[in-house]
């Protein structure tokens, strides 16, 4: 993806607050890259030891983890992602 997409949305295949997180993010324009987890347990095991977040989504903005749909969706109504 470009170096322009500020956030990131860790997921898996049949998860509904994934689904919800990325529609959120549509619905305001936001690009976002998608990392599927579903099929990767290496990668998803690294992601819980970095960020201690052991569901998804997980959802970063510029390196900083936003935490899963319902922070997102907080932080969204703080006017969190109002600058992009």
């Amino acid at each position: 993806m470009a170096d322009s997409v500020r956030v990131k949305v860790y997921t898996s295949t049949h998860c509904a607050y994934c689904r919800a997180a990325k529609a959120l993010l549509d619905q305001r324009g936001i690009a976002f890259e998608e990392i599927d987890l579903s099929q990767d347990s290496t990668a998803r095991e690294a992601l819980i030891a970095e960020t201690g977040w052991r569901t998804v989504p997980i959802i970063e903005i510029d390196g900083e983890l936003i935490g899963g749909f319902m922070e997102l969706r907080a932080h969204a109504m703080k006017g969190g992602l109002d600058d992009f």
